[in-house]
């Protein structure tokens, strides 16, 4: 056992060395090094501007070939502008000044590969693409379900375009593009859709029942998609803005084969878009269209909208501070599997047989013929 003056000595050195610890100063830290792989826009040039992945290992094909009358001359150069995170180096939280539409395509592995595929048309007002929170996000979360990713970049409002013919035309232009390369994407072109949110629920809807009229003004046998459908073989239409049934619109023909539709949005905090989802659920349900599916949250706002506690709510694949709607996107899943999307590729849905049972002898409403708003003779 140590002696007194031993263990007295020791005492003395460590408050010694706690000493010098303490007032010694302790060397900086090296610098952090700058963020790598950031996206960027691609840059001006002579020919119609090149758009970028926004996310590694992305596909991306503008919509329409140059020189196309889709397409303004005079802007079609221009690059894109990126708005980037202030606190997340690298993610973007959005873009503006498209105009050379694109899509972006992610595919999935062999092995977990479904063949479904899922074209993203984000929100942002038509004054901006919120292809952070309502594209980007989605593409590892519909990976692991083996479903294929596709971020569309359509044109906007604030730069000059119509969101009900130029951003709706991207829309289904999109779809067209997507079935046409099936086979180079292992992607099977009976699980083809679309999910828009907020205003880009403006195109998903829309495409779910004017593929007919679009498909008619596209069929020029110069035009290489020509023949090839832009029916969505299921659409989402999630916190939405004004459907085609909106009170204030005429409200076109529902088609025979009209593609079955998942619907969500809250309820009484986000009461516009709720009674826009409604809309459309009512034109569907009226009409005996079979796997329409909606859910309506007691709690919850629009995203960007202010929330009690002094955050906003915020949209897409996020938590919101644990409210049920941030699980909306299960909710989808669920319906998608049981419409058979989520089934080896080739293999027919159930989405599809339902489609045919309901174009070969579609629901009479009690006391009622065949219900008016479906397209096609009356038998």
């Amino acid at each position: 056992m140590p002696s007194l003056q031993a263990q007295f000595l020791t005492g003395l050195l460590l408050a010694s060395g706690v000493l010098i610890a303490q007032t010694t100063p302790r060397p900086a830290l090296p610098p952090l090094p700058a963020a790598l792989g950031v996206p960027k826009p691609g840059p001006a040039g002579d020919g119609p501007y090149t758009p970028q992945p926004i996310l590694p290992g992305g596909i991306v094909v503008p919509l329409y070939p140059a020189g196309s009358p889709y397409l303004k001359a005079d802007k079609v150069r221009e690059p894109e502008v990126y708005n980037m995170s202030q606190t997340v180096a690298g993610r973007i939280g959005s873009i503006v000044n498209i105009h050379n539409p694109s899509i972006e395509v992610h595919t999935v592995d062999r092995g977990l590969n479904t063949g479904a595929a899922i074209i993203l048309a984000a929100g942002g007002g038509h004054n901006t693409l919120n292809v952070g929170s309502e594209s980007a996000d989605f593409v590892p979360f519909f990976y692991n379900y083996g479903v294929n990713t596709i971020i569309l970049r359509n044109r906007l409002r604030r730069d000059g375009y119509n969101p009900q013919t130029d951003a709706v035309n991207d829309a289904m232009q999109a779809i067209r593009l997507v079935r046409a390369y099936a086979k180079e994407w292992n992607i099977d072109p009976n699980k083809i859709g679309i999910m828009g949110f907020s205003a880009g629920a403006e195109l998903s809807s829309p495409a779910a029942v004017l593929y007919e009229e679009f498909d008619k003004k596209n069929g020029d046998p110069s035009d290489p998609l020509a023949g090839i459908s832009s029916r969505p073989d299921y659409v989402g239409i999630i916190y939405p803005g004004p459907t085609p049934f909106a009170r204030n619109r005429t409200a076109p023909a529902i088609p025979k084969d009209v593609p079955p539709a998942f619907i969500a949005c809250a309820g009484s905090g986000d009461r516009g878009h709720a009674i826009w989802a409604m809309d459309y659920y009512s034109a569907m349900l009226a009409a005996g269209v079979p796997n329409i599916e909606m859910h309506l949250y007691g709690n919850g706002r629009h995203p960007g909208d202010p929330l009690s506690d002094g955050s906003r709510m915020t949209g897409g694949l996020t938590d919101r501070n644990n409210m049920p709607m941030g699980t909306w996107q299960y909710r989808f899943v669920d319906w998608f599997r049981d419409l058979g999307f989520l089934q080896k590729p080739g293999a027919e849905t159930k989405a599809a047989k339902d489609v045919a049972a309901y174009v070969a002898n579609p629901p009479r409403m009690p006391g009622q013929g065949r219900p008016p708003s479906v397209a096609g003779p009356k038998p």
